[in-house]
């Protein structure tokens, strides 16, 4: 059994994260974090829970602070940078702040992250960046691009760059401030190539998710053209870890069906996923009138009432979450024991994400999929396609029943 010292972590990270009681390394840290240590490129896909963000900040920490350690945590910080050395751009609010605090439980004090997204005011983000110059900066690409074109986001002392959710962050929503954001990193790269031709100009870039499709290489160019790829097997935790199961209801019953499963099976924490984001805020009135205790996390929501969602649920003072897919793309909510999805994806890679919130840290789940006849015939196809058995299910006289034969 491999442990991160195995992988080359200074001891100072490594005793933080076994803090949290996390002492040996997932299968994808152990593929990950030798090649960035060694400063290549990579484009990885590892399913959700398995470990992903602490596989690119622990070689990120190790480059931006290599002298630090347990005597003297403040050895390896530098004395004087300009703009951030580590930068993660990821898709969403609460995905960028989840991120920021998984890297500061791994730092000592005195380091500044900055957490760049939107919904924050832009002349506050503007003047903390002029005090504090972070050596380390999260932030969605809307606002990461908008800091830059006005040249308040330099990028010349960057070192590490890393794209999570890299899928989502070239989908339709995401793609056009992802592309320019690109454009002006490379142009910063080249330029600096050009006036430092002696110095230190190395980039290690890093893109990552779940799932990964042809188009996040094209994506990225030119900071990914050399990129290894690498891969973990997601259908894996898909078939041994988590429980697939299959509800039939009819559009306009779907709430009802939902009210009736979770008074039947009674679990600790759900995650609800629908596509169409608009009607979660119904979803959610239903349920409280009902006195279960749910939150949502859905589409114009202010970023006060998406932070009180996310802790309310966090704490486990929710047990139910109503979200959109992009919404809860990406967080880590830890003991979710069922997801349901009031709707059938089209395709694999959705599932996938929507599958793995639960069965996350070696733990067990329950996908639940409520549909109508037309969205049963699809998850049969998704069945197929990810080589799982989902198991139909009936609620009757208050319990989950396997159907009469």
């Amino acid at each position: 059994m491999k442990h991160f010292s195995d992988l080359g972590v200074q001891p100072f990270f490594s005793d933080k994260l076994a803090v949290r009681s996390v002492k040996q390394p997932t299968a994808v840290q152990q593929l990950v974090i030798p090649p960035l240590s060694e400063g290549k490129n990579i484009i990885f896909r590892s399913a959700t829970g398995t470990g992903k963000t602490f596989a690119y900040i622990l070689p990120a920490l190790r480059m931006i602070l290599p002298g630090i350690s347990t005597d003297s945590p403040e050895g390896g910080v530098p004395a004087s940078y300009s703009g951030p050395a580590f930068l993660v751009c990821a898709p969403t609010l609460e995905l960028c702040s989840q991120i920021k605090n998984e890297i500061e439980s791994l730092l000592p004090g005195g380091i500044n992250v900055a957490l760049l997204i939107g919904s924050v005011n832009l002349n506050r983000q503007i003047e903390s960046l002029k005090k504090s110059k972070p050596l380390i900066a999260v932030g969605n690409p809307g606002r990461l691009l908008i800091l830059a074109r006005q040249g308040r986001l330099k990028f010349a002392g960057l070192r590490f760059l890393v794209f999570d959710e890299a899928d989502r962050l070239t989908a339709d929503d995401c793609r056009e401030d992802t592309a320019s954001l690109v454009r002006i990193i490379a142009e910063e790269r080249q330029f600096r190539l050009t006036r430092s031709p002696g110095g230190n100009t190395s980039m290690i870039v890093a893109a990552c998710s779940a799932t990964v499709s042809d188009k996040i290489r094209e994506s990225f160019q030119p900071l990914l053209d050399d990129a290894l790829f690498i891969e973990t097997e997601e259908q894996e935790i898909l078939r041994e870890r988590i429980e697939h199961w299959a509800v039939f209801s009819e559009g306009r019953g779907k709430t009802q069906t939902l009210r009736s499963f979770l008074a039947a099976a009674k679990p600790k924490k759900v995650l609800v996923f629908l596509g169409r984001s608009f009607e979660a805020g119904k979803i959610v009135a239903s349920l409280q009138y009902h006195h279960i205790a749910a939150v949502g996390l859905y589409g114009k929501m202010d970023k006060k009432d998406r932070k009180e969602a996310v802790d309310r649920f966090r704490s486990g003072k929710a047990k139910v979450l109503v979200s959109s897919d992009l919404s809860a793309r990406g967080l880590d909510f830890p003991d979710i024991s069922h997801v349901v999805a009031l709707d059938v994806p089209e395709n694999k890679e959705a599932y996938i994400h929507r599958a793995g919130r639960t069965g996350r840290a070696g733990k067990r789940g329950i996908m639940v999929s409520i549909g109508d006849e037309i969205e049963m015939r699809r998850l049969a196809a998704l069945e197929k396609k990810l080589g799982i058995i989902v198991h139909p299910k009936e609620l009757y006289g208050g319990k989950v029943c396997d159907p009469e034969s």
